[in-house]
């Protein structure tokens, strides 16, 4: 079972139960819609018939912005570039109804969501945690005083140039 909609100037193939984005409609989310525009019906396998009184009911899922598409003009020669971004609003249906003829095909209740327990930080985690964080404060302790050291190091090396030249140029 499945109809044949417009929304939003384009067409859809949408049987209860499905999700789809269509632009942009002035509905928040858990609102109910329904489209009236149906081109075409198919209650059965292989036979199709026009949409004539028939209304397809959805819920408002979600609304939001579709991703960003990069336009780019560009003209050779001309030392001219321009570009551009554009992301498209859209709001997501799901197809909870198509009614006609007084019948009515309704969607499955959709599952809820599962959330994912945080697992609970044991003793042990965290000991190891606190240990590792105290490497990396050593580590970084070491870093610093050989940041310190070397320019000594580096001055004491050159002094040491410096004298050995002289005692060469002397003999």
């Amino acid at each position: 079972m499945y109809a044949v909609i417009r929304a939003g100037g384009k067409q859809y193939r949408v049987s209860p139960g499905d999700v789809l984005r269509i632009e942009k409609l002035p509905a928040s989310q858990g609102d109910t819609i329904e489209f009236n525009d149906v081109l075409a019906l198919s209650s059965e396998d292989g036979k199709i018939g026009p949409g004539n009184d028939v209304v397809v009911s959805g819920q408002v899922t979600e609304s939001g912005r579709g991703d960003k598409i990069l336009v780019f003009h560009f003209k050779r020669k001309k030392q001219y570039k321009k570009i551009y971004g554009h992301r498209q609003p859209y709001t997501e249906v799901r197809i909870t109804e198509i009614a006609f003829d007084g019948k009515r095909f309704t969607a499955p209740e959709p599952p809820e969501p599962k959330k994912k327990a945080a697992p609970a930080a044991t003793e042990e985690d965290v000991r190891e945690a606190q240990e590792s964080a105290a490497e990396k404060a050593k580590g970084a302790a070491k870093k610093a005083a050989a940041k310190k050291a070397a320019p000594k190091k580096a001055a004491a090396k050159k002094a040491a140039k410096k004298s050995d030249a002289r005692k060469k140029k002397k003999k």
